[in-house]
């Protein structure tokens, strides 16, 4: 009878964190899902405005996508998705850095503690990193291989007080659309004033 209760309990514990993984994992890539990486980058924030110090966030999106999908299909489009993703990861060295999937072909990466020139850092070796994958993309505008434009936005310890996680999406957004107009496949910063 004990050993039944146990058995028991450990199938409801593992039943419990799988479905705690599915709340919080977008399916397809792994990362942390667009709730779960808010709740992520609302705690960062917090930590970040009592501590004084600056955090980062970029936002990515890989260039022509949907023209990406129409000429590789759907798994095409799902192993590329996943391919920028595990590329992405590399960027998030330290523990707090915390990589996630918007939705569609959008990723953000969230860097506390981390000032302009660390954000400029990262988002350079992202474009980098994923030029070097060198994945075909026969249908770009922008080259013969899978690009990503990202957007980089900061807010130092002093100006949080002044705004909030959503004015710094606002921003990194912002910063993707000037990367997205300068040409793709490079990044743009806003720092938040």
């Amino acid at each position: 009878l004990l050993l039944a209760r146990v058995r028991t309990q450990l199938r409801l514990k593992s039943m419990a964190d799988e479905l705690r993984s599915m709340a919080t994992t977008d399916g397809l890539t792994g990362l942390a899902n667009r709730r779960h990486f808010d709740e992520l980058m609302r705690r960062e924030w917090q930590r970040c405005a009592r501590s004084g110090s600056s955090i980062a966030l970029l936002m990515a999106d890989i260039d022509h996508f949907k023209r990406y999908n129409d000429s590789y299909g759907h798994p095409g489009g799902d192993a590329c998705l996943q391919a920028v993703a595990k590329a992405l990861t590399l960027v998030a060295r330290r523990p707090a850095d915390r990589v996630g999937r918007l939705g569609g072909e959008e990723f953000v990466v969230l860097l506390p503690d981390t000032d302009v020139a660390g954000g400029q850092e990262v988002a350079e070796h992202a474009v980098k990193l994923i030029q070097a994958l060198a994945l075909p993309h026969v249908a770009s505008l922008t080259a013969e291989h899978v690009t990503i434009s990202v957007g980089v936005a900061v807010c130092t310890g002093q100006d949080m007080a002044r705004h909030d996680p959503q004015s710094l999406y606002s921003a990194a957004d912002h910063a993707l659309y000037a990367a997205k107009a300068q040409g793709r496949n490079r990044w743009a910063a806003e720092v938040m004033g």
